[in-house]
């Protein structure tokens, strides 16, 4: 029997029961802890019911040409609306392009790049689409190949380039003949993404801006045309001169090694019967080559690693039509993906069209890469951005270490999704 204030008990006393009332007296609750306790066990509550109105504002800002989906680390949707609605996925297509590279090629691969002689002492080099040939790694290059010349060879003839590996030219939809660097053009030689940058100065002198690289001949006339006081130019695919760009880089650092050339600079074919005087292999793995491409989101990085693994899938050369299939069977049979329309793996085009559904999938598979994304605070990111477009694809760490799995994809001109983002980290 309970009655307010007092227990009601049995005790054994020399093995014989006595029953009785013990006074055990309770002293009735503050008033302010009865309200301290009734608000602690509604707070979980409290904390829903918030959380639900802020996805409900969150849904309300997405209009019928955008998507949002959100998805927690055991698989449970947090907030969804448009999600199976195919829209325009501008760079955030990079997620997918590093996964296809990353399938084919092999996180640990590295690009390589052939040095032959031939009999009549022409040097001749053969590429495989390296994105990562800059000046400082054409330099050490030369210098590797200064080291294996011999006294007798240290004058070549022409400077032969062999880029039969890549389809020339590798038209990218999306691309334009403009001068920016995102409209570089692809291939199997390229010195510094295809593009030289330059500064005019006082003296109406141009110059490289840049220290590691020689502003040469080759490229001037190009930056006089330009009328540009200072930017950056593209070499493009007429008259080769993006892979004849390579050859006379090439020369200006052999020339600094003691090695001289006395014949041109043309395209060729390595024989079989060429001797094979180096061999360089990239200091940068897949892995390492995606953490830049996300950073700086490269468009002719991203379409370089489509080619190559098309090249690696189906043979050469590379093509964007074979690289683009390798993106569709990695798709289709690896993260089952039905509905999607790709075109190029860069995301310039606005061709390419994907659902907030299937990026989750892609990102789902990218969590052992999220490290490769940049950062910012709590969040792992990838951007993508075309005129009238705004995409935003990554993870959320939770107090907890949890990662949500968010996709935010905005289609309608005007609109961005930095709103919508900073409600998502508040909310999560």
């Amino acid at each position: 029997m309970r009655t307010r204030g007092y227990i009601s008990c049995k005790v054994k006393v020399c093995s014989e029961k006595y029953s009785f009332k013990k006074t055990v007296k309770h002293e009735p609750l503050p008033i302010y802890l009865y309200c301290v306790l009734l608000f602690w066990f509604s707070l979980p509550f409290q904390i829903q019911n918030l959380r639900a109105e802020n996805l409900s504002d969150v849904v309300n800002l997405i209009g019928d040409q955008d998507a949002v989906f959100v998805v927690d680390q055991h698989g449970k949707i947090i907030v969804s609306k448009n999600a199976d609605k195919e829209l325009i996925p501008a760079s955030t297509l990079k997620i997918l392009t590093s996964l296809v590279a990353m399938h084919y090629l092999g996180p640990d691969f590295r690009f390589t790049t052939e040095f032959y002689l031939d009999n009549d002492s022409n040097l001749k080099i053969k590429g495989y689409g390296d994105p990562l040939l800059t000046s400082e790694i054409i330099e050490e290059i030369s210098q590797a190949l200064g080291s294996r010349l011999d006294a007798e060879h240290k004058k070549i003839k022409d400077i032969v380039l062999d880029d039969s590996y890549f389809k020339q030219p590798s038209i990218i939809p999306g691309i334009s003949s403009s001068s920016q660097p995102y409209d570089a053009p692809n291939g199997a030689v390229c010195a510094n993404f295809n593009t030289v940058y330059f500064k005019c100065l006082e003296n109406g002198k141009y110059v490289s801006a840049e220290e590691q690289t020689p502003l040469l001949p080759f490229a001037l006339k190009k930056v006089r045309k330009s009328k540009l006081t200072m930017g950056r130019i593209v070499f493009s695919h007429k008259k080769s001169e993006n892979t004849l760009y390579f050859g006379h880089l090439f020369k200006y650092f052999l020339e600094k090694q003691g090695i001289k050339s006395n014949g041109g600079i043309r395209l060729g074919r390595v024989n079989k019967d060429d001797i094979l005087l180096f061999k360089y292999i990239s200091g940068f793995s897949i892995k390492e080559i995606i953490s830049k491409l996300l950073e700086h989101s490269n468009n002719f990085m991203a379409n370089q690693l489509v080619i190559a693994a098309g090249a690696k899938l189906y043979g050469s050369p590379g093509t964007l039509d074979k690289g683009v299939l390798a993106a569709k069977n990695y798709a289709k049979k690896v993260l089952n993906l039905k509905e999607l329309c790709i075109v190029e793996g860069s995301g310039i085009s606005r061709k390419n069209r994907i659902s907030a559904k299937s990026l989750y999938k892609t990102i789902e598979a990218f969590i052992p890469y999220h490290n490769l994304m940049q950062k910012k605070e709590r969040e792992f990111y990838k951007t993508g951005t075309l005129k009238d477009i705004n995409t935003r694809v990554g993870y959320i760490k939770s107090n907890h270490g949890e990662l949500y799995s968010f996709i935010v994809m905005i289609n309608t001109p005007g609109k961005t999704t930095e709103v919508i983002m900073d409600m998502l980290l508040k909310i999560l």
